[in-house]
């Protein structure tokens, strides 16, 4: 009994050794807590890189016009262009205009010698559209040449300064692309009546003049003036351009019992016929031209030259101030007539005539606009001119911007000037209307040869 206990423990304790030696089966190991996965950094946020900042490529402004190199309008055309030239030489030494987007600009001109003829100015601003790019357009002198180079810029939509032009029917015709600086013709002489009217109510008036585009309308443009101011025109004659012997004329004004001349046209013709006369001795106790004896050349005419008297779109001895511009409420822009006028004498040694400031002032009033605008564009420039009413040294600029009469000059006024012999005896240009700019007394009548 005790043997079989023995054997069965003895049983049990191998099988214990056995089952020790095999090992337990292992619990399945547990699985480990799952580890989120750190979040992906996102790209740290970059500083955004300042663009270098462009600079606009500058712009050159090509300003296109015609002169008359040769020709009858030579001297006048000439005086222009020295004007234009100036105030292009000072724009751009001044660093031209800056615009707000950084755009520089600056000018240059084309030009071409139209020989006072008008068929090449159509041919000529023809091609410093279609050929020379020109941006922006200057009339030619003269009335009968701009009407010619007005057509060319209007059919091309090109803004045209209009200067040596007084002409009121170019202005009249639908046009919306020109701007006139000079008086219109129609008033041209309208200070210089309302001068006579003092120094003789029944003064008897003969119109006589250059028969072309431009003094044709200042004579028939003064005539219901004359009539509202009862005065008399015993006298009317065109003549054509060439006339060289003014001897049939003179007759004429002699045998009609005129004692004042209203006429003229340009430099050759205005000075042939002051020559002639004095020379003839025609008795007359006024002699008004236009244009001529505006120049500095009219005193090489001696005695023939004391006493006529010229409407003058500018002189420096009534030049426009800034201090009248404020008075007026009106904004300057530009130099001192006296700056400009010593700056054209060191350029050009010559004192500046009318024609000069006109060509200067054409130039002054294109950077004007282009500043109003901050563009060059021509639609931005136009709408500029349109929105204008300015004061320069050369006076007040505004145009008219109705559908009758787009462009045509209603501020500017005119002067009346008077060649008279100075305390040395020496012919000397004076104003002598109207009386706040004068600077003398009329001479009147004139003396007799």
């Amino acid at each position: 009994m005790k043997r079989s206990f023995f054997t069965l423990f003895s049983v049990l304790i191998l099988a214990s050794l056995v089952l020790s030696a095999c090992g337990a089966p292992e619990a399945a190991p547990e699985e480990p807590a799952a580890v989120e996965a750190p979040a992906a950094e996102e790209p740290a946020s970059e500083e955004p890189v300042a663009e270098e900042p462009t600079t606009p490529e500058p712009k050159t402004v090509v300003i296109g016009f015609t002169s008359s190199i040769t020709g009858n309008q030579e001297v006048s055309s000439k005086r222009q262009v020295n004007g234009f030239s100036l105030w292009m030489k000072q724009a751009n030494e001044a660093g031209g205009i800056t615009l707000s987007d950084g755009t520089v600009v600056t000018f240059d001109y084309q030009t071409y010698d139209d020989e006072s003829n008008g068929e090449r100015v159509q041919e000529l601003y023809t091609r410093l559209i279609a050929d020379d790019n020109a941006d922006f357009l200057i009339s030619p002198y003269s009335s009968g040449l701009t009407s010619a180079a007005s057509i060319v810029a209007e059919q091309n939509g090109k803004v045209m300064i209009t200067t040596g032009a007084a002409d009121d029917a170019a202005y009249k015709t639908g046009n919306t692309s020109l701007f006139q600086l000079y008086t219109p013709a129609s008033l041209y002489m309208s200070s210089t009546v309302d001068m006579l009217k003092e120094l003789n109510p029944d003064a008897k008036i003969a119109l006589v003049y250059e028969d072309v585009k431009f003094s044709t309308a200042v004579a028939t443009g003064i005539k219901p003036y004359l009539e509202a101011n009862s005065f008399e025109v015993v006298l009317e004659e065109g003549y054509a351009t060439e006339t060289a012997d003014f001897g049939p004329i003179v007759n004429k004004i002699t045998g009609s019992g005129a004692t004042i001349l209203l006429g003229g046209g340009h430099y050759p013709d205005g000075t042939a016929l002051a020559r002639a006369l004095y020379e003839r001795n025609a008795g007359l106790e006024l002699i008004y031209l236009l244009v001529a004896p505006a120049d500095t050349k009219f005193p090489e005419l001696g005695d023939a030259a004391l006493g006529v008297v010229v409407s003058s779109q500018w002189e420096l001895k009534a030049t426009h101030t800034e201090e009248e511009a404020a008075s007026l409420g009106k904004e300057w822009f530009g130099p001192t007539g006296e700056d400009f006028a010593a700056a054209y004498e060191a350029e050009y040694g010559d004192p500046p005539t009318y024609h000069v400031a006109g060509g200067y002032t054409a130039g002054l009033l294109l950077q004007k606009a282009i500043i109003d605008a901050d563009s060059v564009e021509s639609e931005a420039v136009k709408a500029a001119l349109n929105a204008m009413d300015l004061f320069t040294f050369y006076g007040g600029i505004q145009f008219d911007t109705s559908e009758e009469a787009h462009g045509l000059q209603i501020a500017h006024k005119m002067v009346v000037a008077q060649w008279q012999l100075n305390d040395a005896g020496e012919l000397e240009l004076e104003l002598v209307a109207p009386k706040d700019v004068a600077t003398a007394d009329p001479l009147y009548p004139i003396p007799a040869p």
